[in-house]
């Protein structure tokens, strides 16, 4: 079993590196990079899933373009937008008006 992980880990590694484009590359890959060998199985079952995703819709969620349609991959995408320091400010996408929004108007 250990052996098979390891060759899912390797493969998911790959795939998240290798996206098509390079800022996709970067932002899975690096994440990727980083987490594979402690990453529990249950996460792996995740990020494989996730890796099939397309880049458009990836790179919008990660880059808070849109909101995660999926609430299955809800806290990855919230764990990789932290690893780059992409943290979400809580207005992003949420169409609410804050406070100062409303003084504005």
């Amino acid at each position: 079993m250990t052996e098979d992980l390891d060759v899912r880990r390797k493969r998911a590694a790959y795939r998240a590196a290798h996206r098509g484009t390079k800022e996709m590359d970067a932002l899975l890959g690096r994440y990727a990079a980083a987490h594979l060998q402690t990453m529990a199985e249950r996460d792996l079952d995740r990020l494989e899933k996730l890796i099939q995703i397309a880049d458009p819709t990836l790179e919008a969620w990660i880059l808070g373009k849109s909101p995660v349609d999926q609430n299955d991959f809800e806290l990855l995408i919230r764990d990789i937008r932290s690893f780059h320091g992409l943290e979400q400010t809580g207005r992003e996408n949420t169409g609410s008006r804050t406070e100062s929004d409303s003084e504005r108007s």
